[in-house]
């Protein structure tokens, strides 16, 4: 079949070119259109019930993930001059058009009791005082609880502004624009009154976050490109085996981006890797094809022969090699997560489309390029890889006591530190703690209790039930107790609003900021029974902690980023509490938020990936059985394949790297990968096989030299293409590579010496049997040369 498909690649190969260089400009087109998403929960089903939680939250009260703060910790915050200053800022900030209001000390509203009506009234501070009256404001403002450890901490000076940003802007590639220029204008404040500023909330790290991403998508991207080019070179020392793997691997970066226009998927921080795997992943093609090439030139000096017996001979090899790659990418197809899904669609159809390209590419430009001369096939000569597969050799035929031992020894340490692995994650966790991003969270989070959004939704079930004074009492009575724990920071509700009301009915009486009792709650209920388009500034905030019809309300807190081990505890003493206050028979008591959601999408992210690696053996070794019909080369290969992985989660257990969606993600790349070079040793050595009449230990010694160098080279380029992630500024993307090169390189050493070891000790079981076929079907005929 192979030998058929190579005749047509030869015979048909300027029209195959022209197809694939048409192909090639088409996607060329549609990457041109390729958007970074900026969409946020994709992580979990959209049938998740934490999900459509949070879509009714969302549709019922809006999106909790708007606000950006800017905070800053100064002594004299009311010195004339600065407060002057801080004020035009926080008024320039509400002219742009993206920004829906700002809350802040200039900003902030008071509520009094007008003398003449006896009704409530509401004015700014920096309206009524003005710039010029600081004094007074200060005097004001200190005196409303309302706004303390909400706008400002007393104990550490520290003062910030909540900046509520529209819905369709943060949701849409106008949100980097308006960032900038938000944080432009503070820093602009901030040197001309030497001050520091600190900036976070969802969307400027989000922001943030997706400038970082596309930035190292070019940089990675280019420098995957310069080393492998480099690798490539001091292997082969041709000039044109580089261009043609550069041409290959940059065909398949443009097929990758022009995939994700298609299927209409766009850049997140998953499929923004993609281009530069395609690059590395790539690359072993080419190895494969052009070291096949040059041996068998090499071998026999006629070009046609020998680009055909390269097809004929590898064709197999690198298509199976390649299928169960794309099946390490491709399982996660099968999860419910759109972020997962989307990662694994892309990068399975495009090593796909790799191995196509490479089957028509090389055969047909080498059909008219000369053949090579001597010093491109110097390289199979190679002395001091032959010195290593010679020590190699030596070892799996001399020392394989000492194999066994030192394997099982490792394995028992590896297993011993799995034991000591924890599922752990953070909103910001893939963040550097040198990263301006993550130290201005920590400012947030040391002075105002964080930023991360925590909802808590209180149904009622009836009409107005949520502006009921015994509504009003269980949801303080919740409030003082999630207040006992230190993550979690000051609510906002309509018990606040309330409080301060009744502050102003005793005429701003800072000891009456309270709830309402029986007698004074009859002057406050017909404010919360206002419509919010009433024209009271009170009842708009009230409004926008209830719902229409004062059924439902909203307490919002605003916590530490404390990571999925210690934020489900509090979440499951709170719940009890809720529950002994709100009975079920009459109210509905909902946790969501962010914070849920990103808690939720985390363990299914983790959940999925663990069936993904699963299944990605089944498949994978269901190719493999298909390949080879053989249960013991099936045995041995999953031993081979498992024991990278064990020992890479053992170094994962004692180095305290955490399982999180980034690093338990290397398990089943690292797999499919790694599987690779088995089948490349395995397909070899069946055919060697026959050729050396089942002489077991001649096969093994032959497969080690003709298939060692190939496999060597191609380990060190993956293992520097997955490298290069090391240099990432996220923590996720640092693993990944890291623990990939681990992995990959453990993958090396265990094919050429354990795999080999196994072999020969297997033929010592087999020879005792009365059957000792290795291979169901194989009739022993001598292979054509």
């Amino acid at each position: 079949m192979w030998h058929r498909v190579a005749a047509f690649i030869i015979k048909f190969r300027v029209a195959l070119l022209v197809a694939l260089l048409l192909a090639t400009a088409f996607m060329g087109y549609k990457a041109t259109q390729v958007q970074l998403s900026y969409q946020y929960g994709d992580a979990i089903p959209r049938d998740n019930p934490k999900y459509i939680e949070y879509q009714a939250f969302r549709q019922k009260f809006g999106e909790d993930g708007k606000i950006m703060v800017i905070g800053l910790q100064k002594e004299d915050f009311f010195e004339q001059n600065f407060f002057s200053n801080y004020a035009k800022l926080v008024a320039d900030l509400e002219k742009i058009d993206a920004v829906e209001n700002v809350m802040s000390v200039p900003g902030a509203v008071n509520i009094i009791k007008d003398t003449t009506t006896g009704k409530l009234a509401t004015y700014k501070l920096i309206d009524k005082f003005g710039a010029d009256n600081i004094d007074t404001l200060k005097e004001t403002f200190l005196n409303l609880p309302f706004y303390k450890n909400l706008l400002y901490n007393s104990e550490t000076n520290a003062y910030m502004m909540a900046i509520s940003l529209k819905k369709e802007v943060i949701n849409s590639k106008a949100r980097q624009p308006l960032i900038r220029e938000i944080v432009a204008m503070a820093d602009e404040f901030g040197t001309a009154n030497d001050v520091q500023m600190h900036y976070s909330g969802l969307p400027y790290i989000r922001a943030t976050v997706m400038t970082m991403i596309k930035g190292e998508m070019r940089f990675f991207l280019i420098l995957s490109f310069a080393l492998t080019a480099i690798i490539l070179m001091l292997f082969f020392r041709s000039i044109m085996a580089v261009i043609t793997s550069m041409i290959i691997v940059g065909i398949g970066v443009v097929w990758t981006l022009g995939t994700i226009v298609l299927l209409g998927y766009e850049i997140t921080l998953l499929t923004g890797l993609i281009p530069s795997l395609v690059v590395v992943i790539g690359i072993p093609n080419c190895i494969y094809f052009l070291n096949k090439y040059h041996t068998e030139y090499q071998r026999s000096p006629n070009k046609p022969r020998a680009l055909l017996r390269m097809v004929d001979r590898m064709g197999i090899v690198t298509l199976f090699t390649n299928m169960t790659t794309a099946i390490g990418f491709g399982v996660f197809a099968f999860t419910h997560s759109n972020l997962l899904r989307t990662f694994g669609v892309v990068a399975s159809l495009d090593i796909v489309a790799l191995f196509i390209i490479s089957l028509i590419f090389i055969p047909a430009l080498y059909s008219f390029l000369p053949p090579p001369k001597g010093r491109h096939t110097n390289y199979l000569e190679n002395k001091w890889i032959n010195k290593l597969l010679q020590s190699f050799t030596r070892w799996v035929f001399r020392h394989r006591p000492v194999i066994y031992v030192l394997s099982a020894l490792i394995i028992g340490l590896s297993i011993w530190g799995m034991a000591r692995l924890e599922a752990i994650g953070y909103i910001v966790d893939d963040l550097p703690e040198d990263e301006v991003v993550y130290t201005d969270l920590k400012f947030f989070e040391k002075n105002f209790n964080g930023v991360m959004p925590l909802e808590i939704v209180i149904d009622t079930r009836r009409k107005n039930g949520a502006t009921s004074l015994t509504t009003m009492k269980k949801i303080d009575a919740l409030n003082r107790h999630i207040q006992k724990y230190p993550e979690v920071g000051p609510s906002l509700s309509i018990i606040e609003g309330v409080k301060f009301a009744r502050q102003a009915y005793y005429n701003g009486d800072s000891s009456s900021f309270g709830l309402p009792n029986m007698f004074d709650v009859a002057f406050i209920q017909p404010y919360l029974q206002a419509k919010s388009d009433s024209g009271s500034m009170f009842s708009q905030v009230v409004n926008s902690f209830v719902d229409s019809n004062k059924q439902v309300a909203r307490i919002s807190y605003s916590m530490l980023d404390i990571g999925t081990k210690r934020l489900p505890p509090i979440l499951d003493s709170i719940q009890p509490k809720a529950l002994s206050l709100f009975d079920t028979a009459k109210y509905d008591v909902t946790f969501t938020g962010v914070s849920i959601v990103f808690l939720e999408g985390s363990r299914f992210i983790i959940n999925s990936l663990r069936n993904s690696i699963l299944l990605a053996f089944i498949m994978i070794f269901g190719c493999m059985v298909f390949l080879f019909r053989s249960w013991r080369i099936l045995l041995i290969s999953i031993v081979i394949n498992i024991i990278p992985l064990v020992i890479t989660a053992g170094i994962m257990g004692w180095s305290g790297i955490v399982l999180k969606p980034s690093t338990v993600l290397v398990f089943s790349i690292a797999l499919g990968i790694t599987v690779d070079v088995t089948i490349r040793f395995l397909v070899n050595f069946r055919q060697e096989l026959a050729k050396n009449k089942d002489d077991i230990s001649a096969t093994v010694d032959k497969t080690i030299k003709d298939t060692g160098l190939s496999i060597i080279y191609t380990s060190l380029i993956l293992i520097a293409g997955f490298g290069v992630f090391i240099l990432s500024r996220f923590d996720g993307t640092k693993s990944l590579g890291l623990l990939t090169s681990i992995t990959l390189f453990i993958a090396m050493v265990t094919n050429l010496i354990l795999q080999p070891a196994l072999l020969l000790w297997m033929d010592k079981v087999l020879s005792k049997s009365k059957s000792p076929k290795w291979f169901i079907g194989d009739d022993d005929e001598d292979n054509e040369e």
